[in-house]
């Protein structure tokens, strides 16, 4: 009930914690107060919930006002640590076992764990990996497999020389090949060797290639590899390993694809995400670190075949061996696959 100048009558005296994400409010009947109560809440996150603080006066929300309600005679006492004991202070009420200022107790209630599935009996389960001397005849027949499953396997990128594939690779990061593909058209064109390239303005590239993401790095390196071939191997991209590691935009990956397939030198194998995932998958390996995966692969596989290895994979990756749903029942690989999710 309010006077008629809007100020509370009677009104009950007020103290409250917060406690679980609720307030919680304790009462006691005070017909002597008679005023407007605007409460400020205070809330230490890494101590114990502190009881509500304000004032009679003080505006809604403002914290840490020195004033006290008092409940049944006695003060709202302040709980200082996490695991002070529920009344502690005589007089203070509690609900639940919880006085104002305090958390509240941890559940006692025991929730068990839901039970394993248990194999069918009968069932016969696939081995999760693949025995180390049984590694190098289970490789060959992946092998095997995929080489018939896709006998025209090659680099997807579009190129007519070391040039453009390296520029194109460079351009591949975080970047789907079909994209790559519609894009350097138009960078060819304008920049058709090494020599041209090293001269392109910096923001004439970034429009040019701005629909394959990171634009403006791959802009710098292109620029820069460019510079570096022209000044260090004549304009002429080189074909070895430690010289092309040495250039701007390029890795060990992106020097395999280029030795690969613009020179057909079988120096390493090319690990991106599709050879590493389905190097995991297939049980050729359990390392997930790029030049890992690639010292794994190569003992495993005769030389000759590094580069189409890396075809292959990435096509079956591309095709069928999805990152999220691989579809194993269309596998051809299903078989021997100690990641299939099709019944052995």
């Amino acid at each position: 009930p309010r006077n008629a100048c809007g100020q509370v009558v009677g009104a009950d005296a007020a103290a409250g914690a917060l406690q679980g994400g609720q307030l919680i409010i304790f009462l006691a009947q005070r017909p002597s107060i008679s005023c407007r109560l605007r409460i400020g809440i205070g809330i230490d996150r890494d101590r114990a919930v502190q009881p509500l603080r304000g004032t009679g006066h003080g505006a809604f929300g403002q914290p840490n006002y020195n004033f006290q309600n008092f409940v049944a005679g006695a003060p709202v006492a302040r709980a200082t640590t996490p695991d002070a004991k529920p009344g502690a202070a005589k007089g203070i009420p509690t609900i639940d076992g919880v006085r104002p200022g305090m958390r509240a107790p941890a559940s006692t209630s025991s929730t068990k764990a839901p039970s394993k599935p248990t194999a069918k009996r009968g069932a016969v389960s696939r081995p999760r990996s693949i025995a180390r001397d049984l590694l190098p005849a289970h490789a060959a027949e992946c092998y095997r497999r995929l080489i018939a499953l896709y006998p025209d396997a090659h680099c997807e990128l579009d190129f007519k020389n070391a040039y453009e594939l390296l520029a194109a690779t460079i351009l591949s990061a975080q970047c789907t090949d079909k994209r790559v593909n519609m894009t350097t058209p138009a960078l060819f064109a304008k920049y058709p060797d090494a020599a041209a390239l090293a001269k392109a303005k910096l923001e004439d590239v970034e429009v040019l290639i701005k629909s394959t993401g990171f634009f403006r790095a791959k802009a710098k390196n292109l620029i820069a590899m460019a510079g570096l071939v022209v000044d260090r191997h004549g304009g002429k991209v080189p074909a070895e390993m430690e010289a092309l590691v040495k250039l701007a935009g390029v890795g060990r990956k992106t020097a395999n694809v280029l030795l690969g397939n613009a020179f057909n030198l079988n120096v390493g194998v090319v690990v991106d995400t599709h050879v590493g995932r389905l190097a995991n998958r297939l049980g050729l390996t359990a390392e997930t670190d790029p030049i890992k995966v690639e010292q794994a692969l190569m003992p495993l596989f005769p030389r000759e075949s590094w580069t189409m290895l890396s075809h292959l994979l990435i096509w079956h990756g591309r095709r069928t061996c999805d990152a999220k749903k691989p579809r194993c029942g269309e596998c051809s690989l299903s078989s021997i696959c100690p990641s299939s999710s099709v019944p052995a």
